[in-house]
This record gives structure tokens, sequence and C-alpha cells, in this order.
């Protein structure tokens, strides 16, 4: 748990960045990205030479060698602010080889196409570099800790802020599905990684004895994470959240998910988490055909849909945030892929959001959905749960509260033979399939839900104004009685 000194820490940091002319959050967390994985090769590089010593052997690997020693976090933090600025400038300094050299041994250099540094002034740069070399970063949970602390400064940036899903409801998410140690666990739109990071948190939790076998770590650390993002910012930014919880090699593809590019994306995911983009819509020509084929549409929200579909294995299951609209929008496009799930593959759960979970930046009201890839069907009972409160109020400020209904969702999904005695009255339910399909293959939960109205019983209009000519009697007699006082 990151404590309020270092929080602390973190926010004269990010004053610095923003006193020093760097005010995009965005920039702001690039840049201070390079240099935590700077510091970390250095850290690298010292574990390695701490085991050769140990060992008597030469260096395994070396990050750097006799040409390039100065180019390490520990030699150059304490140089003068001009010295330190030339050697992340030059040719072949600091900057040139975390995108290159680099490479050879850190899974993050290869999202380094087309980065640039962009720390302005020599001060600035001295300054944050020693700050951030007094942040404490030696276990992976403060180096996570300290990172989703940064991009939480995401969320506060307003236009910025469909980048990062709340962490509470990708936990919720995370914990209905139960990912196992022989999933591979995809999101298509990862952004800055949280499912995948979640995800991580949830196996280091469940399966702690097991991840000691060579074998799983082995999986664990180069198979099943895979994520998909074309913003070669935010891939960078994903890439870096993963390693600093411990994720040496994520599968991070910098791609269109939706093109035909995205080869490396078809029946490999045994489990899908998302949050795929809701607004927009996209150059039909643009679009793979598989995901076509399965619905005809621009709309990215249902195309992502269809896509998931296609990179799932046979068995593997989703759980998806979508927008309000997929559960109930009418055109051919909205049915159709309403139709797939529910009648080729087997739909399990609707839990209805309220609008209030993405604020401040987003008041759009969304929704979950679970469901397995049979390409059979199995859709018999949809589950609907009708969340009211998330544990924060609904407002911009998003302040902790007690009312809170994810504890009972998770609980109640776990154990869904016992919801088919709940009735429509209740928060949550379960809907025949039939009933869906009479409905136009409706999943918005005011289709099914029932509401009990309570009986208000009204005097009739007459004794009404009885009363009312009563109390202008006695209004008017008080009246009487403070004139005659003022005489």
């Amino acid at each position: 748990m990151i404590t309020g000194e270092l929080k602390s820490q973190i926010d004269k940091v990010w004053e610095a960045f923003w006193t020093g002319g760097l005010s995009n959050p965005l920039t702001v967390i690039e840049q201070m990205t390079y240099l935590l994985f700077i510091r970390r090769l250095d850290e690298l590089q010292t574990a390695k030479e701490q085991k050769a010593n140990l060992l008597k052997k030469p260096i395994e690997e070396p990050i750097y060698d006799d040409s390039n020693q100065e180019l390490r976090w520990s030699r150059f933090k304490n140089m003068d602010p001009e010295v330190i600025h030339k050697l992340f400038t030059k040719q072949d300094g600091v900057f040139d080889f975390l995108k290159n050299v680099g490479s050879k041994s850190a899974s993050f250099s290869k999202f380094m196409k087309g980065a640039t540094f962009m720390i302005p002034t020599p001060r600035l740069l001295a300054q944050v570099v020693e700050m951030i070399s007094h942040i404490p970063m030696q276990d992976r949970d403060t180096k996570g800790d300290v990172y989703e602390y940064l991009l939480g400064k995401i969320a506060s940036a307003g236009q910025n802020g469909q980048f990062r899903t709340p962490r509470h409801i990708i936990r919720l998410m995370i914990d209905m599905v139960q990912p196992t140690i022989e999933d591979v666990i995809c999101d298509p739109s990862a952004g800055s990684s949280g499912f995948l990071v979640g995800s991580s948190e949830y196996i280091r939790e469940h399966f702690e004895k097991e991840l000691f076998d060579a074998k799983v770590q082995e999986h664990f650390q180069n198979k099943m994470f895979m994520g998909m993002e074309f913003d070669p910012t935010m891939i960078r930014i994903g890439a870096m959240n993963l390693i600093l919880h411990g994720i040496e090699n994520p599968q991070l593809s910098d791609v269109d998910a939706l093109s035909e590019a995205n080869t490396g994306f078809t029946e490999k995911a045994t489990l899908v988490l998302a949050n795929p983009p809701f607004k927009g819509s996209l150059d039909r020509e643009a679009v793979d055909g598989k995901i076509l084929s399965v619905v005809d549409s621009k709309k990215t929200e249902l195309l992502f849909l269809a896509l998931i579909l296609k990179g799932l294995k046979l068995g593997g299951r989703a759980a998806v945030i979508i927008p309000d609209g997929v559960l109930f929008g009418s055109s051919k496009a909205h049915q159709q892929i309403r139709k797939e799930i529910i009648d080729n593959q087997k739909l399990q759960a609707v839990i209805s959001m309220p609008s209030g979970v993405f604020k401040p930046y987003a008041g759009v009201s969304t929704a979950v959905l679970l469901f397995t890839k049979t390409n059979s069907g199995g859709t018999d009972r949809v589950w609907f749960y009708d969340m009211q409160a998330d544990g924060y109020s609904l407002d911009d400020k998003r302040n902790p509260i007690e009312a809170n209904d994810i504890p009972d969702i998770v609980t109640r999904f776990q154990n869904l033979k016992a919801e088919a005695k709940r009735t429509r009255t209740d928060k949550s339910f379960m809907v025949p399939v039939k009933d869906i399909r009479d409905n136009k293959y409706d999943l918005s939960i005011n289709r099914y839900k029932e509401v009990v109205y309570e009986e208000k019983v009204y005097e009739k209009p007459t004794v009404i104004i009885e009363q009312i000519e009563t109390l202008d009697k006695e209004r008017a007699e008080l009246l009487k009685q403070l004139k005659a006082m003022l005489a």
C-alpha cells in the first residue's frame, strides 16, 4: 500500500515537471517512464554483477560494458545538470541506449520506436533524477504501487481519462471470472494494461505456491499476458506498468486490434478482460473481414465484441465493459452481435452499472457482459444485476461511501443456482433466454426488472378544500391579533 510520504514524493516530481513546462499528463508519465526504466536497467546490471561476484564467474549477458558505464543511473545521478542533460541528448547517449542497445536485454525497449526525450532543461532533468533516486522502489509491490499512483494522474486529466478503468471495477470483473495459472489472458484495447496487471496480482494471490514451479513461472512471465494497443505512448506506459508489477516479458503488440494486421489474435486467449473504446466509428475497409462477418458495423464497441469472439479459444471466457446502447440498440448491427452472443455462444451475465462509475471524465451508463465462446450456443438463462453503488459517490468527486454492491455481485455470481429463486423485483434475477429472444435480444435490465409500486391513498378534493379553508380562517384570525398588538 502506497504511503502518504511516498505520494508526497511523487507529487513533488509531478509538480517539478509542471513548473518546468511539461503540463500534458501523458507526456509527464511517458518521460517519467523512461527515467524509471533507465534506473531499473542499472539495478538489473548491479544484480548481475553481484551474482557474478558471488559465483566468481563473468557477468552473464551484461546490460552495460566498459565502454558505456557513464550511462548508468548510479554513475550520472550526482553529476552536474549540464553534464546529465548532455549525456541524455547526445548521440549514443542515455536515451539512444534506452532505444537501441537496451533492446538486447530488456523487453520494454522494443516499444521505444518513435520515442522522444522531451525534458527541456538541464535543471529540470537533474531535479527529477534526484527526486526519483530518493523514491524507494526495492520490491515489486512498491514499484507497482508507485506506477499505479502515477497512472491515477491520468484519470484526473480530463480527455485522457478514457485510458483508465477504475481499479475496483477491474477487480470486480477479475474476481467474477477467477483467472487460473493455465489461462492466456488478453486485453485487445490494453491502454495502461490495468486488466493485465490486475490479473497478474490475482494469480500471485491465489497461486503463490504454484508459481515456484519453473514451467508455471515461464508461462506466467512469457505467455500468460497479451495485449494490443496502437497508441505508441500508451503501449510504452502499459509495458512499464506490467514490468514494474513483475511481468518481465509481456506479449504486447503495437497494432490496431481491429485491422487485418492483428494476425496474432485468433483463437489465442482463454480469457479476455477489456474496456474497449466506446466512441467513434471506423472506415469499414480498415476492419478485418473476419470481424465484419460477425457484425457488419463501423461502431468500435460492436466491432470489439466480434474481435473478442475471434480471439478466444473454444471454451474461452470474456468479461467486457460496454456502453448501455449495445444492450438495447435497435440497429441491424446491434441486434446481430447480441444474437451472435446469445444464440451461438453462451451469455452468462449482464451487470448494469450506474452512470457515475466513470466520472469525473465520463458520465456514460455502462454494463459488464460475461460470456463463453462455444460456437454451439448454450445460453439458457441470463443473470442480471442492477448495481446501484460501487463504494464511491457517483458525482465528480467520487469520494468513498459505505454503500457498495460489488461484494454482493461477486458472491452471487459464484452461486448462480441460488439466484433462480429470486424474483424480478430483486436487485438480481434470472431471465430465461426465450424472454430475451421474444424482446428482440434486448439486454437492458429495465426491460425485465419489475417495479413494485406502493399504493398511496389521498383525501377527496372536497375534503382537501375544506382543510385549506380552515387554515385560511386560522391565518386571518392570527393576522387580526397581530395587528391589534401593534395598534
